[in-house]
């Protein structure tokens, strides 16, 4: 399994209504055709308002390439980049012990 986590800096309020927008048209796509993408959750920050958090889960390399490569997260990418005030801060995680949809077992 393969964990990221990203953030996401907006420019100004504006552009906060159209990242949300975009994110959950690209949502839409993702649920109906990436099987490989088990956990896609977005959040805002709380005390935050232009920032935005992705957690993703993918169940293995083939999944996240998948991911990458659709039509519908391409356009993401190209279409949010000008809402940005700087690049995406993106960290890739090892799931550990838990609770939730998320879990897997801790890494040896």
């Amino acid at each position: 399994m393969i964990g990221i986590v990203v953030r996401f800096d907006v420019v100004d309020e504006e552009a906060a209504v159209e990242f949300d927008r975009l994110t959950a048209a690209v949502v839409e796509q993702i649920r109906a055709h990436e099987p490989g993408t088990l956990v896609y959750v977005t959040h805002r920050v709380r005390g935050e308002e232009l920032a935005r958090v992705f957690y993703e889960i993918y169940a293995d390399d083939a999944a996240l390439q998948a991911h990458e490569d659709a039509p519908h997260v391409r356009q993401f990418h190209a279409t949010k980049e000008s809402l940005l005030a700087r690049p995406p801060r993106v960290e890739f995680v090892v799931p550990g012990p838990g609770k939730g949809a998320a879990v897997v077992p801790a890494a040896e």
